[in-house]
């Protein structure tokens, strides 16, 4: 009875194995489902922004040298002052370089007469009148040693003032010079025919002429000038003081325009070309954008950085923009009016640099896809090859999928999650 028992027990227990076998078996696997967030591929415009800080330069700028040292006349404008192109700006003291004008002006004259005489008269008229002239010149060379002879002597006994010594030396070089100038007149007439005394007399008139030229352009020289539209940014003396030659007197910025001198990274600066469409951001100007271009990319690296500098140049009504300020540039690089655009986050690059998205195929399955990327731009980016409009990508959460094994990933359900909105910057403010 007992061992009876026993064998309908075990055919029991292996009834129940048997039939729990079968309900395990017919029980399908649980699919894993993995929670994401989804983004469409939209056709959209998108640009490729190289953005860099940047100081500042006024287009054009002149530090006005006086060419001679003398004391300011007047400065006719001030720091700030507009000013234009052939504008006087100041004048220097000249009494002394308009004197030498006027003497050279004379000389010239002279010279001219003496040319003129000489090629009318015959060569022996003009040897009696040298003589003449040399016999003029001695004698007043002779009172005039004389009388300096005299007042020497006056101010020695202190009956008269070293000026009128002084004067009367200045008086007795002078005779001297005309004397020894009538002498070699005389000599060289003795000496050389009509023709010789022709050219002799054309040397000097034109000698005469280079030294009233001289004279006039070292007289103009006291006339500081601007050469370029624009402002008055430095004055570094008042009326008075002496301008020393070789030392700016005035600085004249034209800051109609300005320009932005940027440095960029050698692979950015290979992206641009000059005209490209930049925008500056003064920081003053409310967020508002100033529209620029492009007119200059280095040929050169700088050795400090290795990074190239790029000017962007930007018109400056009023004048807000100052020059040494810093600012923020954005240069567009590329444009792309229909571009098919994802977010940057859905981008999964592997360790060869192959690039890939988590496709989201039907009963929202992911499906890994390789794709060719294209232009970069605030956290999205274009896809040249791989996708079509209309399809949805993982944007969230797409890294981790990558991870999966092939097999689970074809087991693997998504959970599309609703994408988080932005908080309201005034609902922040009141946090």
């Amino acid at each position: 009875m007992e061992v009876r028992f026993r064998v309908t027990l075990l055919g029991l227990l292996l009834a129940l194995a048997s039939c729990s076998a079968k309900k395990e078996e017919k029980e399908p696997e649980a699919e894993p489902v993995v929670s994401v967030e989804a983004a469409p591929v939209l056709n959209t415009a998108i640009q490729l922004k190289v953005i860099a800080e940047a100081v500042l330069s006024p287009i054009q700028q002149e530090a006005i040298v006086p060419k001679i040292t003398a004391p300011v006349h007047a400065f006719h404008v001030d720091r700030g002052s507009v000013v234009h192109a052939g504008q006087v700006l100041a004048e220097l003291e000249g009494q002394d370089l308009a004197g030498a004008v006027a003497e050279s002006q004379a000389a010239l004259d002279q010279a001219e007469a003496t040319f003129q005489t000489t090629s009318r008269v015959a060569v022996p008229q003009e040897v009696q009148k040298a003589e003449l002239e040399v016999s003029t010149a001695k004698a007043a060379l002779d009172a005039q040693q004389k009388r300096y002879e005299s007042l020497q002597d006056l101010y020695k006994q202190g009956a008269i003032a070293q000026k009128e010594v002084n004067e009367a030396q200045v008086t007795l070089t002078q005779a001297r010079n005309e004397s020894e100038r009538a002498q070699k007149i005389l000599q060289d007439l003795q000496s050389i025919g009509r023709e010789q005394s022709l050219k002799a007399a054309a040397a000097q008139r034109d000698v005469a002429k280079t030294h009233l030229q001289t004279s006039q352009i070292q007289l103009g020289y006291t006339k500081i000038v601007s050469h370029i539209d624009g402002v008055v940014t430095d004055r570094t003396l008042f009326a008075g003081e002496t301008a020393a030659s070789g030392t700016p007197l005035l600085t004249i910025m034209d800051l109609s325009s300005v320009i932005a001198k940027a440095h960029v990274s050698q692979e950015e600066a290979a992206e641009l070309k000059v005209g490209d469409i930049a925008n500056l951001y003064p920081a003053d100007n409310g967020g508002k954008a100033v529209a620029g271009k492009v007119t200059q990319i280095s040929n050169a690296l700088d050795a400090s950085n290795t990074t190239v500098e790029v000017w962007v140049q930007a018109a400056n009504p009023g004048m807000k923009m100052r020059p040494g300020t810093g600012i923020r540039v954005e240069v567009i690089a590329k444009s792309e009016s229909n571009a098919l655009v994802i977010p940057e986050s859905a981008i999964v690059t592997s360790g060869s640099g192959a690039t890939s998205v988590m496709l989201i195929g039907e009963g929202d399955k992911p499906v890994k896809q390789p794709v060719t990327l294209g232009i970069h731009d605030a956290g999205n980016v274009q896809i040249t090859e791989g996708l079509k409009s209309g399809d949805r990508v993982v944007s969230k959460g797409a890294y981790e999928l990558s991870k999966l094994d092939s097999d689970v990933l074809a087991k693997t359900k998504l959970q599309i999650q609703p994408a988080k909105e932005p908080p309201d910057p005034d609902e922040e403010d009141e946090k």
